[in-house]
């Protein structure tokens, strides 16, 4: 294959950022702005409630033409599937008040999600967005990258065992961000240098998140590169193969290398190799104590079968449920279940189980049914969604504050990128 081919079929790679009129560029800058400012934490509110007010406002006036919208009615869908659940287990939750805070909170998350499917519709604006976000975890990236080359970053010294970046020592997100971001860098990179780009890119984005240090980051990003070489390549084994034995080859060599000269990675590396031995006790130390937490929530589940305990209410039950000798009764109980499927089941019982599982067969539906340019151009949000969800990993809390805006803009980037107007096909 020659250097400049590109492995990802996607249409996206003959976009141009063509200039925009200020009623196209607007949504998308305030759009960027939210992921822009999340290492600010609450500050990421501010762009997210314009555009949560600009969807208000959209139904207001447009009313049956907006919420009739493919991507609007979706995005309402997926949202119903989130949040319904949630108002359910309110009804007699263990914290009350923490459960319909969060309840009430999560409402701007509706809006929000109309605003982006209702305004993101054209290839030009997704050209604007793919390479602003882009750019924007490039920044971070190497940002890391100082970090761990001089201990400090834009977000201020490091001053725990792995690296922060721009989110900060008290707030070790670097890893689990820019793993579910990814694929947004990946594709900007291909599309612009080809494989040239996209492999360096690809060790860029390796050596940050395996330095920040957060094990769920490194199997999303796996599950990325292995989604990247196989989705192209669908019918042509042999080159799929090859890219991904490439990858491996040079993700083990950079593995090694960071082994070498960070102790912090040495240690968690040797921690995730006790998984082998098989012992529950080496396999609890492997997972950084959660045994206990996923026997708990299991046993919140069993009690609390149909609604859960309440979204946020994980930590204020663990002690009614935890087992006597659980070395997180100590401490107050768990934040949470660390675990997406034991936090829905703990939290919003079966009634939140079966509403994630419609969740996604909606989405995966919307995208079987969306035309081949569409699925196309969607990949890379499809596939950030794809790896943020991923059962069979450990997990930030859904129903928090921070990841769960994070997760709703991915949702929603992911439901208008996938739902562009047959007329905005064209930038």
């Amino acid at each position: 294959m020659r250097a400049g081919a590109t492995p990802s079929g996607t249409d996206s790679a003959h976009l141009t950022t063509a200039a925009l009129p200020l009623r196209d560029l607007a949504p998308v800058l305030v759009v960027w702005l939210v992921l822009a400012f999340l290492p600010l934490g609450r500050v990421s509110e501010l762009p997210l409630l314009v555009g949560a007010i600009w969807g208000v406002v959209l139904v207001g006036r447009q009313g049956r033409d907006t919420l009739t919208m493919p991507g609007v009615r979706l995005a309402l869908m997926l949202f119903a599937c989130y949040w319904l659940p949630a108002l359910i287990s309110a009804i007699d939750a263990v914290e009350p008040g923490k459960t319909w805070t969060q309840v009430a909170a999560q409402l701007r998350y509706a809006p929000f999600a109309v605003f982006v499917a209702a305004t993101l519709k054209s290839d030009a604006q997704w050209a604007w967005l793919l390479r602003a976000t882009a750019l924007l975890v490039l920044v971070w990236v190497l940002d890391a990258w100082v970090q761990s080359i001089t201990g400090s970053s834009l977000g201020g010294a490091m001053d725990s065992d792995r690296i922060s970046g721009i989110f900060g020592a008290d707030n070790l997100k670097l890893g689990g961000v820019l793993a579910v971001l990814s694929p947004l860098l990946l594709a900007c990179a291909q599309q612009r240098w080809g494989l040239r780009g996209f492999f360096i890119a690809a060790l860029l984005l390796a050596g940050a998140i395996l330095l920040a240090g957060a094990r769920a980051a490194w199997l999303v990003y796996a599950l990325v590169l292995v989604g990247w070489c196989v989705k192209p390549f669908a019918g042509r084994v042999r080159h799929a193969l090859v890219l991904l034995v490439v990858l491996i080859g040079a993700g083990a060599a950079l593995g090694y290398a960071v082994y070498r000269l960070s102790p912090s990675f040495a240690e968690r590396m040797d921690r995730t190799l006790h998984l082998a031995s098989g012992t529950t006790r080496d396999v609890d130390h492997a997972l950084a104590g959660r045994l206990p937490i996923w026997r708990t929530a299991a046993v919140m589940a069993q009690a609390h079968p149909v609604n859960g305990v309440g979204v946020r209410g994980f930590r204020h039950a663990y002690g009614q449920y935890a087992a006597v000798d659980d070395p997180w009764r100590v401490q107050g109980g768990a934040l949470h279940p660390h675990q997406v499927v034991l936090e829905v089941i703990a939290e919003t019982g079966i009634v939140g189980l079966l509403a994630w599982l419609l969740a996604g067969l909606l989405f995966v539906r919307a995208v079987s049914r969306a035309d081949p340019s569409s699925r196309a151009r969607a990949w890379p949000m499809t596939l950030a969604l794809a790896v943020m969800c991923f059962p069979l990993n450990t997990h930030y809390a859904f129903y928090s504050s921070w990841w769960g805006l994070f997760f709703w803009w991915v949702v929603a980037v992911a439901v208008a990128v996938t739902h562009f107007p047959r007329s905005g096909r064209r930038a």
